[in-house]
């Protein structure tokens, strides 16, 4: 089966920018680069620019921070460097419009977005910023709180909090300026906030079934339903540890993504499911451990009866119908 491909999220361009790489072209020890998506037939990738915390560099890289507004710049510079140099095979996308012509032309799209909404400062301003510098989807929160709202998070009262007052005024904000409303991360209170105020669907750009894996920052058949109801889509994340209830686990399987997928489909229904891997952001054993063995994936959904269009629509057919309508 030939792929139409559109991941939803990846980390790939944090990962150069912590390596000091001027651009995402070809890099081995990356599951994701711009080679290897050409090589396998994508028709599209979401870029992540993630505004590292302080936290994560200090515990986790054991690095100095790279402040908040140079990690957004130097990740913008290595994606634009990106685009110049390989425009025989990439080029920018803000629009499905611009897929479909990139895609006439034999090239890749690759589409802006920023995850964790905390560079926005409460400003709307910012969003207008990270409009023009192409961003056309963005991740509420990561896992702390900011001027959206509240994180996923174990601890209930957290969890059960919405949306701050700017965080509302924002997502109608981004509806109508024509940025995705991106929910993986948030809290359950700010989920139901975003579908109340939401005229346009919204995505959970990387979030699994929590009925599956009771992990918080998956989704519960409820919000399964709503997206349903809504038009909107979520990704498919290979990551181990939104896939089990093992919290040991550490194995990410073709059949545990499957079953991800059966799920969505029997509570949401088909049109609500999408592809967001999480590569350059996760790790564990992964069997589709990088972009070329997307393939595995549509063999895994038609072994387990999931038909040749059905498969099309979670490769990129729901998304691209989201894009038609929230992106511009």
């Amino acid at each position: 089966m030939s792929l139409n491909m559109m991941d939803m999220h990846c980390d790939t361009l944090m990962k150069a920018m912590l390596e000091n790489k001027q651009d995402i072209y070809e890099n081995a020890a990356t599951m994701v680069d711009i080679k290897r998506l050409t090589d396998n037939g994508y028709l599209a990738q979401f870029f992540a620019i993630f505004v590292v915390p302080e936290t994560m560099y200090r515990e986790g890289l054991h690095m100095d921070p790279i402040p908040s507004e140079e990690c957004i710049l130097r990740c913008h510079q290595i994606f634009e460097h990106t685009m110049q140099q390989h425009e025989a095979v990439v080029s920018k996308a803000t629009t499905v419009d611009r897929i479909m012509e990139n895609a006439a032309k034999g090239k890749l799209s690759a589409v802006l977005t920023m995850e964790d909404g905390v560079a926005v400062d409460g400003r709307m301003e910012n969003l207008d910023r990270f409009y023009d510098m192409g961003v056309r989807a963005l991740a509420l929160t990561w896992n702390y709180e900011n001027c959206f709202g509240y994180p996923n998070s174990r601890e209930t009262k957290i969890m059960a909090q919405g949306l701050k007052p700017f965080g509302k005024e924002a997502v109608a904000y981004m509806q109508d300026k024509g940025i995705l409303v991106d929910v993986s991360h948030l809290s359950d209170g700010g989920f139901y906030d975003v579908a109340d105020i939401a005229k346009k669907p919204f995505i959970a750009s990387h979030s699994n079934c929590r009925e599956l894996s009771n992990h918080p920052r998956n989704l519960t058949d409820d919000m399964l339903k709503i997206f349903g109801n809504t038009g909107g889509v979520t990704g498919l994340n290979f990551c181990p540890d939104f896939l089990t209830n093992d919290a040991k686990n550490k194995e990410s399987s073709v059949e545990m993504i499957v079953a991800m997928a059966k799920h969505m489909k029997q509570i949401g229904g088909i049109d609500i499911i999408g592809v967001g891997t999480d590569f350059d952001g996760i790790e564990g054993s992964l069997e589709i451990s990088g972009c070329e063995k997307m393939n595995l994936l549509a063999d895994g959904l038609s072994r387990n009866g999931f038909t040749t269009g059905e498969i099309e629509k979670i490769m990129s057919g729901n998304l691209l119908r989201v894009m038609r309508d929230a992106v511009k």
